[in-house]
């Protein structure tokens, strides 16, 4: 039976490892590829829609999206901007949409996959730190499915087929450490963005790969997965796995422990929320005596990597608190690859965010979501405008 994709972010880590699964895909379960989109990569979807066939595509830049339109003809329709994304999901023919758009730019077209009650493959985790609760609501209103494509929680997914979240005892989730796992509190901090982006596993967008090597990502996750298997805090373990083999862990009641394991490849996951809840097959490794060989775990240090402790701050403040770490983060991780603020000072903006999160932000609606991330953007901007600011003072004789 044919399948019928969606891929947002076509051009990102999680958009062309899909493209890859719909190329090898067997003749007996095709993978039809019905519309992309992308940001401003223009030439890259030309080549992918040459490949694929998609009937439809959205660019959100537009000036991106008339040199495609030019390149392509009138054969494909080509889609401008957040509007236009919302209206090929509202269009399109398909039955999963696997989401791998970066940032809180992900969170409406999540809740437009939700209204169509289709199955969203999300990797876009903001959408579930900003609005997990509203997006659960959505699913469950239009018979929906949210099945989780970020290995971990794609583990933990797996681990609990059949099983009782009441008889949960924790979930342990994994974290490879990222780069500086082993680095000391000052060489994190005078740590440069060619460092932070060298990540030891996985091949990561930019943002993912900085949240890696500070722990702020794991901290998003943390959020995540509260909203995805409605876990409390205490039932939330992070423990650091350097080699990114077991994705994650659930121990039950009675002290059994069911870990999900695998090479570090997002195909995986990705090939399970595409097949889910069959397996499908795949030409994708499996046990290696090689990679396999020697696991270890530890726990985290928090004094080297504070930020991770901001994700079990966001489940007990709850309201728009996951909006504002996640808003202030991303200003953050911009200004860090800018070389314009420290490691150290990337997380120091978010708890500041936190701290400074107005009281009276309304929570129950996408809008005042989205209101609550547009007030941490300009907090997060104003704050670090500061530190740039003090930074030239303390240098000037």
């Amino acid at each position: 039976m044919t399948k019928r994709l969606l891929v947002l972010g076509s051009t990102g880590s999680i958009g062309t490892q899909t493209l890859d699964l719909a190329a090898s895909a067997p003749p007996e379960a095709p993978l039809e590829v019905v519309g992309l989109a992308a940001a401003s990569s223009w030439q890259t979807v030309l080549e992918q829609v040459r490949e694929y066939r998609p009937s439809l595509v959205s660019m959100a830049d537009p000036e991106a999206a008339a040199k495609l339109r030019a390149a392509l003809g009138p054969e494909v329709e080509v889609l401008v901007g957040e509007a236009g994304l919302l209206d090929m999901i509202a269009h399109a023919d398909f039955d999963v949409a696997i989401h791998g758009i970066v940032g809180a730019a992900g969170l409406r077209p999540s809740a437009a996959v939700l209204e169509r009650g289709k199955t969203l493959g999300l990797a876009n985790k903001e959408s579930m730190v900003i609005a997990g609760d509203l997006l659960f609501q959505l699913a469950e209103r239009h018979g929906a499915e949210i099945v989780p494509v970020d290995s971990e929680h794609s583990a933990v997914f797996q681990c609990l087929r059949g099983e009782r979240l009441d008889e949960v005892r924790r979930v342990h989730l994994t974290a490879s450490g990222g780069p500086f796992r082993t680095r000391t509190l000052e060489e994190i901090h005078g740590a440069t963005p060619e460092e932070a982006l060298a990540h030891p596993n996985w091949d990561m967008g930019p943002r993912v790969t900085i949240g890696s090597a500070t722990l702020m990502n794991k901290a998003l996750e943390v959020i995540e997965l509260h909203h995805l298997f409605r876990l409390p805090a205490e039932k939330i373990h992070v423990v650091v796995h350097a080699q990114s083999i077991v994705h994650s862990m659930v121990e039950f009641t009675d002290g059994s422990v069911m870990a999900q394991l695998g090479p570090p490849d997002m195909r995986g996951p990705i090939h399970y929320a595409i097949h889910h809840p069959e397996r499908g097959t795949a030409d994708l490794e499996g046990f290696s005596f090689e990679r396999f060989a020697q696991l270890t775990f530890e726990e985290p240090d928090l004094q080297r990597f504070p930020a991770l402790g901001l994700g079990f701050r966001v489940i007990q403040d709850g309201g728009t608190a996951g909006a504002v770490l996640n808003a202030a983060d991303e200003i953050a991780v911009e200004a860090f690859l800018e070389r314009r603020i420290s490691l150290a000072q990337l997380v120091e903006v978010s708890a500041a965010a936190l701290d400074a999160r107005p009281a009276s932000q309304g929570a129950s609606s996408l809008d005042q979501l989205l209101d609550a991330d547009d007030w941490a953007r300009d907090f997060a901007r104003d704050y670090i405008a500061s530190l740039c600011a003090e930074a030239t003072t303390t240098k000037t004789p």
